[in-house]
């Protein structure tokens, strides 16, 4: 038997130190003891929770450790030297870290070298009192339901919690109704509850009901939700309010309660509104279980609509199709009415406590169809008689008749029928849709006959088919037409010859025959066209020949012969019948080796060219313009020199309204010889020295100062003015006119004297007349009575003073005849003498 080594033999007792070492650490290491304490304890702090005891007595300084301690919640609990564990502040058991058990750890230290000789476990449950009521997820809940809502059907669903502890009373709850605004007696209200499987804390109640809700009687519902712990001290709670909104449904279904309109409507009339129903609904109005749906019975031929007016709910009935007295004097009709939503009933049979009620549901339960429910109001509308237009019997009629007939031929006879019942009337025939003119139609026995000779192969015929329409016009009121439709079917003669369709044809210069086609057409139809036979006319003998000479298309040979340049061939073409027709034929013939295109250069060669056109639209704007130069020279007004008068000294109108000035004066005696002074005889110019100052007379203000030169015997007359004004312009308008006047007075020379003496007498009375009448008058001198804009205390002007003259009607022989009749006016008293 072999032996273990020593070494491992140590290695094996000292496993076994440690392990028993280790096992009798965590001996001392066993929770020992375990606490509790009451949440939101008032006190008065600090109290004794409980002490720990120990038999070692050597062990002589304690500490702890953990939760309430240096760990959160901090600073509530400690540790005294006696082994006394004391509180110092309250406990929550609904703390935000969600503790329910303080874990601590108990150390006690050797009093001879401080080193831990026992290490203990504590646990200190924190114990729940009832500080929480019940809380609702919401105050108030609000949910809307149909009065349709079946009962046992969740209507809405509450969550309440309660954050104290759900293992105990304190945190368990019932949710009850407490009051129901208004009281029903249809319906009853109830809550079940069942718990959250996610959180224990949580509890859910679905409201439910029994019986029927009704819009009419509520059309909302105030419900009271209580949730109730079960605390053993005290009992908490608190309330959500749930608010029942009840949506219309059709329950009511809408009564017809009259109608209104005329009931009858004139045959053909369509679109004629001839009634309205009326209706009343319970259901809230405007809503789709208000409006009115309405259906029409007894109508086989749809000539009837019925409508809803959108704002009365009202049925308006009219008439789509045309109605004929003469078939039918009155329509019975039957209309129901529904609503748009489909109708919904309940109604309670019975109450059963504690259990869903017995209801009467239709359509559900009901065996009763829906539509037998429908109210129906029977309705007869009236045909009246109106004029109806003649028919024509038959409306189309067909006519067939060989082409090219004489002018006259009649063709067919028309019918018309009046359909009125009760009014006779009658009527006449008139030619409607004629596009050419073919036909005429007699008013009275409606013959149709042809008004020309008629052509198949007219543009107007289509397919050998001519159409026209007639009228038959009655004489009644208002005046009625009916219309029948008159087809011509033409056939086919021989009285078209064929013809070429192109009559040009170009071919290629070569040493052998040369090869082109040509086709004749022919109006007529089969057997009086195609195909035809071909005979070229004149000198073709070994030039030009027609092969095939039968046929639609045949080609036209050319022999090597034929020179180049243009060439015109007579083609003599029959049809079937013989009917025959002799086309020309204009042939190119060109060398196409050299240039290929020489059909359209020579083409060309007969066309203007664009250089040509251009010469000639040249031509005709250069005639143009010179055109309208020529009557612009001759419309130009001739300039003529204007006529002026010979007597000197007339006023020139100058056209301007400027304010005149006042002017001063001075008389002098003159010679009484009258002096005459030329000026340069190349003018032919004659001046006479006199100076005034003549005064416009239309307006008081405004005078135009005019320069004469003049000497008279015995006269006074100014020797200077002082002028303060001058209108320049009316004064070199004067000089102009004057000077342009004074070269045609030359043959007033003789007359020159006789005229200035006359002149200086009526100017010299009119000065003095004028002098003697402003001194008459008193001058007032300006005055500054205030500034713009400037309130004046005693607004007053100076008194005017106007001397009493006599009025002598003999003053109004020198004035204006608007004076007289001023005068008339304002004095009549000396106006009759």
């Amino acid at each position: 038997m072999k032996t273990l080594p020593v070494s491992l033999l140590l290695v094996l007792f000292t496993w076994t130190v440690c392990v028993w070492a280790d096992s009798r650490r965590q001996k001392r290491a066993w929770i020992i003891d375990s606490f509790t304490i009451e949440e939101e304890n008032p006190g008065p702090f600090p109290y004794t929770l409980g002490k720990i005891e120990l038999n070692q007595s050597y062990l002589i300084k304690y500490q702890l450790k953990g939760q309430g301690v240096d760990l959160e919640p901090t600073g509530i609990l400690n540790i005294d030297k006696k082994g006394y564990v004391l509180v110092y502040g309250k406990v929550d058991f609904e703390n935000k870290q969600g503790i329910k058990v303080l874990k601590l750890t108990f150390e006690a230290k050797d009093k001879s070298n401080n080193e831990v000789e026992t290490r203990l476990g504590i646990h200190i449950q924190i114990l729940d009192i009832n500080d929480h009521a019940p809380k609702f997820q919401q105050s108030v809940y609000e949910v809307t339901v149909d009065e349709s809502h079946s009962q046992g059907k969740t209507v809405v669903t509450v969550l309440a919690s309660d954050e104290d502890d759900s293992r105990t009373n304190n945190g368990t709850f019932d949710l009850t109704i407490k009051s129901v605004t208004p009281t029903p007696d249809n319906v009853k209200f109830y809550i079940q509850q069942q718990k959250d499987v996610n959180q224990q804390q949580q509890q859910f109640g679905n409201v439910y009901f029994n019986g029927c809700l009704n819009y009419e009687k509520a059309q909302k519902y105030t419900i009271l939700v209580e949730a109730k712990d079960k605390g053993e001290k005290i009992q908490l709670s608190s309330t959500s309010t749930v608010i029942i909104n009840i949506l219309d449904k059709n329950n009511n279904l809408p009564e017809f309660s009259g109608k209104t309109g005329p009931g009858k409507v004139k045959e053909r009339e369509t679109g004629v509104e001839v009634l309205r129903l009326q209706v009343t609904d319970k259901d809230t109005r405007g809503s789709e279980a208000w409006k009115a749906k309405y259906t029409i019975h007894g109508d086989k031929k749809e000539q009837f609509q019925i409508e809803t007016d959108p704002k009365t709910n009202e049925g308006i009935l009219t008439v789509v199709k045309q109605m004929d007295y003469e078939e039918q004097t009155y329509q019975n009709l039957s209309i129901s009415v529904q609503n748009e939503l489909p109708y919904f009933s309940c109604k309670v049979k019975k109450q059963v406590e504690n259990a869903k009620w017995e209801v009467d549901i239709i359509p559900q339960n009901s065996g009763m169809s829906v539509e037998n429910l429908y109210n129906t109001i029977p309705v007869t509308i009236y045909v009246e008689d109106v004029n109806d237009p003649p028919v024509f019997i038959p409306p189309v009629k067909h006519v067939h008749i060989m082409e090219n007939i004489a002018a006259g031929t009649s063709l067919t006879t028309f019918t018309a029928k009046d359909m009125d019942g009760s009014l006779t009337n009658t009527f006449k025939f008139v030619k409607g849709e004629d596009i050419d003119g073919w036909i005429t139609i007699d008013a009275k026995t409606g013959r149709v006959s042809t008004n020309k000779i008629l052509d198949r192969e007219s543009p107007f015929g289509i397919n050998s088919t001519y159409r026209a329409t007639l009228y038959a016009v009655d004489d009644g009121v208002p005046s009625l037409t009916g219309t029948g439709t008159l087809f011509i079917h033409l056939n086919d003669q021989n009285d078209n010859a064929p013809m070429l369709e192109v009559n040009t044809v170009n071919m290629c210069l070569d040493t052998e025959p040369t090869v082109a086609n040509i086709t004749a057409v022919d109006l007529d139809l089969h057997p009086y066209s195609s195909p035809f036979n071909y005979e070229l006319l004149g000198y073709v003998k070994d030039k030009w020949r027609v092969e095939p000479t039968h046929g639609t298309t045949v080609s036209l040979v050319k022999e090597h012969s034929v020179y180049s340049g243009h060439h015109l061939l007579q083609i003599k073409i029959s049809d079937q019948q013989g009917l025959s027709s002799i086309q020309n034929l204009s042939v190119t013939v060109c060398d196409c080796s050299i240039a290929p295109d020489c059909h359209v250069r020579m083409t060309r060669m007969a066309q203007m060219g664009p250089a040509a056109a251009w010469i000639v639209v040249l031509t005709v704007l250069i005639f143009i313009a010179m055109c309208l130069m020529v009557l612009l020279i001759s419309c130009k007004a001739e300039k003529k020199m204007i006529e002026m008068d010979d007597g000197i000294g007339c006023l020139i109108k100058t056209n301007t309204e400027n304010p005149g000035t006042d002017c001063v004066v001075v008389f002098r005696k003159v010679p009484s010889s009258i002096g005459i002074q030329k000026t340069d005889s190349s003018n032919v110019n004659t001046s006479f020295k006199l100076s005034t100052n003549v005064i416009s007379s239309h307006k008081l203000t405004s005078r135009t100062v005019i320069h004469k030169t003049l000497e008279a015997p015995q006269l006074d007359f100014p020797d200077q003015m002082s002028i303060r004004s001058i209108d320049r312009s009316s004064t070199r308008s004067y000089r102009e006119n004057f000077n342009h006047s004074s070269i045609r007075s030359s043959a007033f020379y003789g007359n020159a004297a006789y005229l200035s003496n006359s002149l200086a007498v009526i100017i010299n009375k009119k000065l003095l007349a004028l002098q003697t009448r402003d001194e008459e008058f008193v001058v007032y001198e300006p005055h500054c009575y205030t500034d713009e804009g400037q309130a004046m205390d005693n607004a007053e002007l100076d008194a005017l003073s106007i001397p009493e003259n006599d009025f002598h009607p003999e003053m109004l022989i020198n004035l204006d005849n608007r004076f007289c009749q001023l005068a008339i006016i304002s004095r009549p008293d000396l106006m009759q003498r």
